[in-house]
């Protein structure tokens, strides 16, 4: 086969597709700007701003298909959200230095935490999922997925203050709901059960009262699936149903030690 065809056949597999593949990249570009705007003290906020409003439109012509009047009002938006988010970030990353031994300075969270820069992005991709930019919110999503192994879709509900330790591996689907003070460990998910596409508007995934923690590996499922407040539970346990408040949970797996002998 010709170089020609070869080209001719993958231009017309490609015509049903409406794709600009840059525009991850410009995600990419956005979301660091806005992260730089957010927490560094030297950011100029007026020009960092202005620079992002234009970013903001360019990405949401491209990945919503609005108009230009619609793009100025979403910005608007969007950017009166961003003093809250950052009020709740800021919580986020005190609880995080309250709870974490290992975390010496508020400095240190804010630069070096993976689990918190997940939580921020999660934070503002929420935002622009509320205002249906829900392609936008998704590349977001993943941006921050792909530098920390954390998986958090932009439309679970999350309180603040929330803890998430070491980040990777850890997957929060879309009808999540997490209340504040819960703490998650590396590779815990809360997820679906088996769960067919009509279920789009369904509740899916499970609820996570107060003040709870959720240690390695644990997997909890499904929409009706009730974590209650107060409760600990243990590393990997499979849940897929509720769990009273006050609750200890734990995987009875026994773990032998026996001793060699030596010949």
């Amino acid at each position: 086969m010709s170089k020609d065809l070869i080209i001719q056949n993958i231009a017309a597999l490609k015509r049903h597709f409406s794709i600009n593949y840059g525009i991850k990249t410009k995600v990419e570009d956005f979301t660091e700007k806005l992260f730089y705007t957010l927490f560094d003290t030297n950011a100029p906020l007026n020009k960092s701003i202005d620079e992002l409003e234009k970013s903001f439109k360019e990405i949401s012509k491209i990945t919503s298909k609005k108009t230009e009047e619609s793009c100025d009002g979403v910005w608007n938006q969007f950017l009166k959200k961003l003093p809250k988010v950052l009020e709740m970030l800021n919580m986020d990353a005190e609880y995080i230095l309250e709870n974490d031994p290992a975390s010496n300075s508020i400095e240190e969270v804010y630069l070096g935490y993976p689990g918190f820069y997940a939580i921020a992005i999660y934070r503002l991709s929420h935002e622009l999922y509320l205002l249906d930019m829900l392609l936008f919110s998704r590349l977001i999503s993943e941006y921050a997925h792909q530098i920390t192994g954390t998986d958090i879709h932009a439309g679970a509900s999350i309180a603040s203050p929330f803890f998430i330790d070491h980040a990777t591996g850890i997957v929060i689907g879309e009808t999540t709901i997490i209340e504040k003070q819960v703490k998650l460990y590396q590779g815990v998910t809360l997820g679906a059960l088996s769960v067919t596409k009509d279920m789009k508007n369904a509740k899916r995934h499970p609820t996570v009262e107060k003040n709870v923690c959720i240690y390695a590996n644990a997997t909890i499922l499904g929409g009706e699936t009730i974590i209650g407040k107060n409760s600990i539970i243990g590393g990997n346990t499979w849940i897929t149903k509720s769990i009273p408040e006050n609750s200890l949970v734990t995987n009875n797996t026994i773990t032998e030690v026996k001793i060699k002998e030596l010949k």
